[in-house]
């Protein structure tokens, strides 16, 4: 009888144990979602300052067509964004977008000395900054998550009651393809 008992309770024990190592996997897979929604949030905060600035530019870029086009296809990049799966190509797309656009507004900026000089571009232009902090610190957290929920559902005893009861396969990180160009150094894993 005793025998039974402790049987019955390492049983317990180990299904409890089992339990909580799920629970540990759906919480990093439901905070890797969070994180995921608020980079494609700041994205999507972009559009509202993109609609003032395309309005404001158009005034001043009758032979700038290409960055008034840029801008459009910014903000529709961004809009398509796929607010509950992450979809790291796809934001990679919208920051090569983004990074394309700043350099074009520098030369229109360059063509129309008085742009530069409009407090409302100024305006638009320190909330694009702001807002592209916002979604590279927002990157920096998802990454974060990624790397512990791949954790959480790399390691053992934890892949094996991922494999049994949930079956969620790693998740990509985010990567600037763009940024890695500019630094020559490669870790060595």
């Amino acid at each position: 009888m005793l025998g039974f008992i402790l049987f019955f309770g390492f049983f317990m024990i180990l299904i409890l144990w089992g339990i909580m190592i799920r629970n540990n996997i759906v919480r990093y897979f439901n905070a890797t979602r969070r994180a995921w929604s608020e980079v494609a949030n700041f994205e999507l905060q972009k559009v509202k300052t993109l609609d003032h600035l395309e309005k404001t530019l158009a005034q001043y870029t009758q032979f700038e067509k290409s960055t008034l086009e840029k801008v459009t296809e910014l903000r529709q990049q961004i809009m398509h964004l796929n607010l509950t799966d992450a979809d790291t190509s796809q934001l990679q797309r919208v920051e090569q977008l983004n990074q394309e656009l700043m350099r074009n507004l520098n030369i229109v900026v360059e063509n129309y000395p008085e742009l530069k000089a409009d407090s409302l571009y100024s305006q638009m232009m320190q909330e694009i900054h702001e807002q592209n902090e916002n979604v590279s610190a927002a990157i920096t957290i998802f990454n974060r998550n990624v790397e512990a929920f791949n954790n959480q559902i790399e390691v053992f005893p934890n892949n094996m009651i991922n494999t049994i009861t949930l079956s969620k396969k790693s998740i990509r990180p985010f990567r600037d393809p763009i940024t890695q160009q500019n630094y020559s150094y490669r870790p060595n894993f």
